[in-house]
């Protein structure tokens, strides 16, 4: 079956089309909400939620390009959503802190496991930032208008998360190079 008719079947509401559709894009997606959620746990559930988004706003899709790409989206605004109505970013303007530079890492051994496991260890609005502009490639004005925080907060919640995945970083070559 092409993507234009599992497209259309799930518009139809058809549960076969649902089903399919879920099991080939799910990976994918997956790994969108494990990038904004603290936990594995987490992003198996903002997954379930973002795919009853998408089959409830599927008619809002025109075809006018990439349904995958739709479909980051509507996950990534979904999980949003969460965290704003969790008032993850509920703070008053902080001071914008000067973005430090990131020094380049000489031996490039750390484990992906382990650095997806210290960006999902970061608070929750450093952590959204980071993903969002590290990882999504997003401005700050677009995070500052989707999250709705100012620009200099989203600036600081970056040189903050930046600043905690460094010194853990660091922590991780200081443990592994005594053994």
């Amino acid at each position: 079956m092409t993507l234009e008719e599992l497209i259309l079947n799930c518009k139809k509401q058809d549960l076969k089309g649902q089903e399919e559709l879920y099991k080939k894009f799910s990976g994918m997606l997956f790994s969108v909400c494990l990038k904004y959620s603290p936990n594995y746990h987490e992003a198996e559930d903002n997954l379930q939620d973002a795919f009853i988004t998408i089959f409830n706003r599927i008619e809002q899709f025109k075809g006018k390009g990439s349904f995958e790409g739709w479909m980051k989206r509507v996950t990534v605004n979904t999980v949003l959503q969460k965290y704003r109505k969790q008032r993850v970013f509920n703070l008053s303007n902080e001071e914008q802190l000067e973005e430090e530079a990131v020094t380049e890492i000489e031996d490039n051994t750390v484990p992906l496991d382990f650095l997806l496991k210290i960006v999902q260890e970061l608070p929750d609005r450093y952590r959204l930032v980071f993903t969002m502009y590290v990882l999504d490639d997003y401005a700050h004005k677009e995070i500052s208008d989707i999250v709705g925080i100012s620009v200099g907060t989203s600036k600081s919640n970056l040189a903050r998360a930046r600043g905690i995945l460094k010194t853990k970083i660091e922590d991780y070559y200081k443990i592994n190079k005594l053994k």
